[in-house]
């Protein structure tokens, strides 16, 4: 699916827990979407723990101005979800009726859930609850494809390559391969490279 060209502010919202790795997808995208033209400006919020916590990063793409770097309540155009209880909390509040979701679909158990006092909603009911909550959603297990490839934090890199194949924001894997050369050495690169391309499989 080719890219479309937004000629209006977009709002995506990336969240996820802490150790998922979505600050460093969220400055991926961001850098693609700049080198491209963008003003792209970026606002986080992070959960009480470094790891296990709540994490979300709000993006606002605009062709022209910089915008505010929170998302309104109902603002949210696209939501990349690292895990699917997260991808729900974040389309009650920032969600609408257009849009879209990208979910991992592997759960990060809380706390709660794993002592027994609190329940992790069942596949089914986060899936009624994503087909009335979105426009259209994607679910895919991210995760699985991070281990195959030795590390479950590359899940990250998954999404944003599934991201790019549903052709919500523009962006591609030639542009992706040039951000990453500005950080990740050859084999980190080549990695990455086959995560991405994992997941626009999945799409």
């Amino acid at each position: 699916m080719k890219a479309k060209t937004p000629k209006v502010t977009q709002n995506l919202i990336l969240t996820g827990v802490g150790g998922q790795g979505n600050v460093m997808a969220s400055r991926t995208l961001a850098g693609m979407l700049v080198d491209a033209g963008y003003v792209v400006t970026i606002g986080e919020t992070f959960g009480m723990s470094q790891r296990g916590g709540s994490v979300m990063s709000h993006l606002r793409i605009s062709p022209d101005a910089v915008k505010s770097p929170q998302i309104p309540q109902g603002g949210a155009d696209v939501v990349v979800a690292l895990e699917p209880l997260e991808a729900l909390r974040v389309l009650t509040v920032y969600g609408n009726p257009g849009t879209s979701l990208l979910a991992n679909a592997r759960p990060v158990y809380p706390i709660g859930v794993i002592t027994g006092e609190r329940d992790y909603p069942s596949d089914e009911a986060l899936r009624e609850a994503f087909e009335a909550l979105t426009q259209h959603y994607w679910l895919i297990d991210a995760t699985s494809v991070g281990l195959e490839l030795g590390n479950p934090v590359l899940s990250n890199i998954v999404m944003i390559g599934a991201l790019a194949k549903t052709g919500l924001l523009p962006f591609d894997r030639k542009m992706f391969e040039k951000e990453i050369r500005k950080t990740l050495s050859a084999d980190k690169r080549t990695q990455n490279l086959r995560a991405f391309d994992a997941g626009a499989a999945m799409i």
